[in-house]
C-alpha cells in the first residue's frame, strides 16, 4: 500500500517534468559549451587578446624598445559620466603574465580601474600580447615597465604624487623588483594576492608551496620549454590552478552552469573569455621565475642580484607598500603575501629605521581571482585604497592594518564620508605577521634541501637530455604540443571548426522558443541537487586526502638527515638561509638611523613641533 505521503500520479508527472527540463538544459549547457569555443578561436585571432571593459589608446609599444618585450602600456578613457583629474596621481594597473591574457584588472566597471577611475585618478593598463619577444627575460620586463612608468609620470607634471602602481598575482612579485631596482620611480605599490615569500604557509592548509619538491626541483619547467622550442606553454600554469580545486574544475563550475543554464551562460562565457587565453613565456622567463622564486625563494631575503649589479633589497623601495591577501586564497595565503616582512626585519625598529611604510589588509573568505575580480572586494577593498591613498602615503613608516567597517549613521560625521565604509590604519608588530603562522627551522630546510636539489637535478638535465631535447624539438612539434594541451582542446573540439557540434545551435534555438523549465519543488529536481552536492563533497575529500598525501611525503622525503647531508646542508646547524634583517652591516645601519632620529629631535619649525606635541600626547593614552 503507497504511503500517504507518495502520490504516484504527482511523482509520474515531476519525473515527466524533470526529464523534460533536464533534456533541455542539456542541449543548452552543450550549445554554451559551442560558443565557448567559438569564443575562444576567435579571441585568440585578436592581436591583442585582452577582456578590458574600458575603452583605451595604446601610448607605448614595448616591442620597439631596445631590449623588445610583447608589453605595452594604454591609456584607460573614462566612461561616460566619469571625469578625472590632472591634480591626481595616476594609476597603473599591471595583470599577471601566467597562463592567462590580460585585462581581468579592468574586467567589468566594478574593478580595480573602475575604481581609480571613479576616484578621480587618470588611469593606464601595462599589458602584453600572447606571444614573447625572442630572448625576453624578467630582467628586460621590468626595464620596459620602468620606461612605462617614466612616461606616465612625465605626462602628469601638474599631479600631486608619483604614479600609484597595482600588481596583480604574479605581477606583484615583478613589481616589488621594480620597485627595488628603481627605488625612486613608483609613488604607492599595491599587491593584490601576490605571493613574495614562497615557502611560506601553514600545515595542512597551503599544498602548493609543495610541488617543486613533488617534481624534484625545475628540471621539468626546463625539459617542458625545449619542447616548446624555447618557449613556454602558460596552459601548464593555468592547469596546475585548476588542479588546486578539483571540485570546482571537474564538477561545480560546469554544474552551475548547466542548473542554472537560463541565466548563467553570459557570465560563465564573459569569464571563461578571459580563463581560456592560454599566453606563452620564454623558457628564460620562466626558468628564472622556478629557479629564482618559486622554489629559490630569493626575493624575500635580497638574495637577488641583476645582470647589471643591482641587489633587489625591498628594503629600499620608499613608497608605501600595500599588501591585499585572503585566508580563503590557496594559491597566494597570507603568510605567501606577508613573510617578507619577517625575512627582512628582525625587529619593529627596523622597520621605522629603514623609512618603510607597510599596509596590510586580510580578507577573511575571498578566493584568489576574487581579489581583482569580485565586485564586493572592487567597491569595498579597492575602493577604500583608492579613495584614501594620500593619507596612506602620509603615514610615518611601520606596520599597519587597514581596517574597514560598514558606515552608518551612528558614525559622527558619517555624511562628510564618501563611500560606504570607513577605514582606518591601526599600527601592528612583526608579531601580528608571525600569529598567522610561520615554518619552523625544520621546515625551512626542508625547502632548503628542495633549492640545493633542484640545482642538481637541473645541472644533470642540462647536462645530459637538454642536448636531445632541443635537437628533437621544431616549432612545428612544439606547436603540435600547444593544440594538443588538454585545455586548448576543450575548447577547440567543442566549437564550430567540429561538425559533429554544429547542429547544437538550431537544437538550442528550438529549446528556448519550447523551454519548459521544472518547478523548484520538483521531487526529481531536489534528488539532482542532493546528487551534486554529494560529488562536489566527494571530490571534496578527495581533494583533501590527495593534499594531506602530498604534505606527508614532502617532508617524509626532504627532512631525511642523509638527503640534507648530501645536498650541503648537514655541515652546519646554522638557519638554512640567512635573513638580512640581522646581518651585523644592517645592525649597525639601523642603530645609525636610530642615533640620527634622536640627534634631530629638536630640529624643525612650528609644524614639527604641533606633529611631536600631538604624537607625546598620543602616546600618552
Amino acid at each position: 500500500m503507497a504511503s500517504p505521503s507518495f502520490n504516484p500520479l504527482t511523482a509520474s508527472r515531476d519525473m515527466f517534468a524533470y526529464m523534460v527540463d533536464a533534456t533541455q538544459r542539456g542541449v543548452l549547457y552543450w550549445d554554451v559549451m559551442r560558443q565557448r569555443g567559438n569564443q575562444y578561436i576567435a579571441h585568440m585571432a585578436e592581436t591583442v587578446p585582452n577582456v578590458l571593459h574600458f575603452k583605451c589608446e595604446l601610448v607605448m609599444d614595448g616591442r620597439n624598445l631596445p631590449r623588445p618585450v610583447n608589453y605595452g602600456f594604454v591609456k584607460i578613457h573614462p566612461p561616460k559620466g566619469v571625469r578625472t583629474h590632472e591634480s591626481k596621481r595616476p594609476f597603473v594597473v599591471i595583470d599577471p603574465r601566467a597562463g592567462h591574457g590580460p585585462g581581468i584588472g579592468g574586467f567589468k566597471p566594478e574593478s580595480e580601474i573602475g575604481e581609480a577611475l571613479d576616484a578621480g585618478h587618470p588611469c593606464y593598463f601595462i599589458g602584453f600580447t600572447p606571444y614573447p619577444e625572442p630572448g625576453q627575460t624578467i630582467e628586460s620586463v621590468i626595464d620596459a615597465w620602468a620606461v612605462f612608468i617614466e612616461a606616465i609620470t612625465q605626462r602628469h607634471p601638474q599631479a600631486g604624487g608619483k604614479p600609484v602602481v597595482i600588481g596583480n598575482c604574479q605581477a606583484g612579485w615583478a613589481l616589488m623588483m621594480l620597485a627595488a631596482k628603481h627605488p625612486d620611480l613608483c609613488g604607492p605599490i599595491m599587491l593584490a594576492g601576490s605571493p613574495i615569500s614562497f615557502w611560506a604557509g601553514v600545515r595542512g592548509i597551503n599544498p602548493m608551496r609543495y610541488t617543486g619538491g613533488m617534481l624534484a626541483g625545475s628540471w621539468l619547467t626546463a625539459l617542458t620549454s625545449d619542447l616548446g622550442n624555447g618557449r613556454f606553454d602558460g596552459a601548464w600554469l593555468v592547469q596546475n590552478f585548476e588542479n588546486l580545486n578539483p571540485s570546482n574544475t571537474l564538477w561545480g563550475k560546469q554544474y552551475n552552469l548547466y542548473a542554472n543554464i537560463d541565466t548563467e551562460a553570459s557570465r560563465y562565457l564573459e569569464f571563461e573569455r578571459w580563463w581560456g587565453g592560454h599566453v606563452l613565456l620564454t623558457g628564460e622567463e620562466i626558468q628564472y621565475i622556478v629557479d629564482n622564486l618559486f622554489v629559490g625563494n630569493k626575493l624575500s631575503n635580497a638574495q637577488m642580484v641583476t645582470q647589471d649589479g643591482v641587489r633587489l633589497d625591498l628594503r629600499k623601495i620608499h613608497g608605501p607598500i600595500i599588501c591585499l591577501c585572503s585566508k580563503g586564497d590557496n594559491i597566494t595565503p597570507p603568510q605567501q603575501a606577508l613573510d617578507w616582512i619577517l625575512d627582512l626585519y628582525g625587529n619593529d625598529d627596523d622597520i621605522l629605521a629603514a623609512g618603510q611604510t607597510i599596509v596590510y589588509t586580510v580578507h577573511e573568505t575571498i578566493g584568489h581571482l576574487g581579489l581583482f575580480v569580485s565586485s564586493s572586494v572592487a567597491e569595498k577593498e579597492h575602493e577604500e585604497f583608492a579613495s584614501n591613498i594620500e593619507m596612506i602615503d602620509c603615514l610615518p613608516p611601520g606596520l599597519y592594518e587597514a581596517i574597514m567597517e560598514k558606515k552608518s549613521d551612528k558614525d559622527a560625521d558619517s555624511g562628510l564620508v564618501i563611500g560606504n565604509y570607513i577605514s582606518r590604519y591601526e599600527r601592528r608588530t612583526l608579531q601580528d605577521i608571525r600569529d598567522m603562522g610561520v615554518n619552523t627551522r625544520s621546515e625551512d630546510r626542508c625547502f632548503a634541501t628542495v633549492a640545493r636539489l633542484s640545482e642538481t637535478t637541473h645541472g644533470l638535465y642540462r647536462t645530459t637530455m637538454q642536448p636531445m631535447a632541443r635537437a628533437m624539438a621544431s616549432e612545428t612539434t612544439a606547436e603540435g604540443l600547444r593544440r594538443s594541451h588538454p585545455l586548448r582542446l576543450s575548447y577547440e573540439l567543442c566549437s564550430d571548426h567540429n561538425p559533429a557540434v554544429q547542429p547544437l545551435a538550431a537544437a538550442a534555438e528550438q529549446v528556448r522558443a519550447h523551454r519548459q523549465p521544472v518547478a523548484a519543488d520538483n521531487l526529481f529536481l531536489q534528488w539532482e541537487k542532493c546528487c551534486a552536492a554529494w560529488m562536489t563533497h566527494s571530490l571534496n575529500v578527495f581533494r583533501d586526502c590527495r593534499d594531506r598525501m602530498v604534505e606527508q611525503s614532502f617532508f617524509g622525503i626532504y627532512n631525511q638527515p642523509w638527503l640534507q647531508a648530501l645536498m650541503g646542508l648537514g655541515a652546519s646547524d646554522e638557519p638554512p638561509r640567512v635573513r638580512p634583517g640581522r646581518d651585523p652591516e644592517r645592525i649597525a645601519h639601523v642603530q645609525r638611523q636610530i642615533e640620527m632620529l634622536h640627534a634631530n629631535m629638536d630640529q624643525g619649525g612650528p609644524r614639527e613641533a604641533t606633529i611631536r606635541a600631538i604624537a607625546y600626547i598620543h602616546m600618552a593614552k
